[in-house]
C-alpha cells in the first residue's frame, strides 16, 4: 500500500474544516499574528513511527511557510524522548495544526507498532507466514491505516469490496454452498482475479479444494484442525494459498503460524491498535533526543 499524498491532502482539508472551522479562537485570543515559535514533536512512548509524511502534509496545508524538519525515519523504532519533527514559524499555525497532526501520527504509529509486534512473534517459523490486515478499519482512514501496517512490517489484504473476491459465510449461505458460490464467482469475474473462500469445517475444506478456489481461508479453527486442513490442501492442491483468520492475537499467532498457513489476517492490527503517545511542545522539550 503506497501513500498517495494527493488523496491525503484532500482528506486533510476536510479534517481541518471539522477541527478548526473559521479559526482557532483560543490561540487568536492571546497571540498576535506575527508571533513566532520553534516546536518539537516527540515520543512519550516507545514504538514504531509511522505517518511522518502525513503530519508534514497537515502543517503544509495549514501554513506553507512553516518550516518542518524530519528528524526520525519513517518505520524506525523510537524511544521515549526521541524527537520526530522540528517546526519553526507562526505560532498560530503550529497550534492550529497540532491536534490533527498528532491524532494521525499517534494512530498510525500505534498500528505500525502493533504490526511490528505480530511480525516479531512469528519470526523463525518456516515457512514464514505473512501478517496481513483486514477491512476492519476506521471509516475515512483506511488508506492511512493500511499504509501504517506496511510501515510496521505487515502486508495488505484487499483494500475494499471492489478489488478481490472473498466469499464469506453469508455469501456461501446465500449461494447454497461453497462449490456453488465459487462457481458463480468464477463465471462472473475476470480470469485475472483470484477467488478466495472462507471455510469453517473439514467438509467445507474439501468442498473448497474441489471447487478450485485460489485461496482458502480457515476461519476460527482450532490449531490441530487447522494443521490437518493445511495438510489436506497441500496434498490436493499445492499452489492454493491458505489463510488463517479469527481468534488471532499475540498469544495465539505463533501457534497458528506453526500450522503451516501462508497468510494470517489480523483485524486487531487496525481495529484494536492502541495509539502511541506522541506530543508537541513549543520551544523544544527538555531531555528530548534528536
Amino acid at each position: 500500500m503506497t501513500l498517495d499524498l494527493s488523496i491525503v491532502r484532500d482528506q486533510i482539508q476536510g479534517w481541518l474544516r471539522e477541527d478548526v472551522g473559521p479559526g482557532d479562537v483560543t490561540s487568536r485570543s492571546i497571540l498576535p499574528e506575527d508571533h513566532r515559535s520553534k516546536a518539537v514533536i516527540h515520543a512519550k512512548e516507545a514504538g514504531v513511527v509511522a505517518g511522518l509524511p502525513v503530519a508534514e502534509a497537515v502543517f503544509a496545508e495549514v501554513d506553507p511557510a512553516l518550516r518542518v524538519t524530519r528528524i526520525a525515519t519513517e518505520g524506525a523504532p523510537i524511544a521515549v524522548g526521541d524527537v520526530l519533527l522540528e517546526l519553526e514559524g507562526s505560532t498560530l499555525s503550529i497550534l492550529t495544526g497540532e491536534r490533527l497532526a498528532l491524532n494521525l501520527l499517534q494512530r498510525m504509529s500505534g498500528i505500525a507498532t502493533t504490526t511490528r509486534a505480530y511480525a516479531a512473534a512469528v519470526e523463525g517459523v518456516t515457512p514464514a507466514p505473512r501478517i496481513v490486515d483486514t477491512r476492519k478499519t476506521t471509516p475515512g482512514l483506511r488508506l492511512l491505516e493500511k499504509y501504517a501496517v506496511r510501515v510496521g512490517g505487515g502486508y495488505n489484504h484487499r483494500f475494499g469490496l471492489f478489488d478481490a473476491v472473498l466469499l464469506k459465510d453469508n455469501h456461501i449461505k446465500a449461494a447454497g454452498g461453497v462449490k456453488e458460490a465459487v462457481a458463480r464467482s468464477r463465471a462472473a469475474v475476470p480470469h485475472t482475479m483470484r477467488v478466495e473462500v472462507e471455510v469453517e469445517t473439514m467438509d467445507q475444506v474439501e468442498e473448497a479444494i474441489e471447487s478450485g478456489a485460489d485461496i482458502i481461508m480457515l476461519d476460527n479453527m482450532a490449531p490441530a484442525s487447522m494443521a490437518e486442513a493445511v495438510s489436506r490442501i497441500r496434498r490436493a492442491s499445492p499452489r492454493t494459498v491458505v489463510e488463517a483468520s479469527g481468534g488471532v492475537n499475540l498469544t495465539t499467532v505463533r501457534t497458528i503460524a506453526e500450522t503451516g498457513v501462508d497468510v494470517i489476517s489480523v483485524g486487531g492490527l487496525t481495529h484494536s491498535a492502541k495509539s502511541l503517545d506522541i506530543s508537541l511542545d513549543l520551544g523544544g522539550k527538555k531531555g528530548a533526543r534528536a
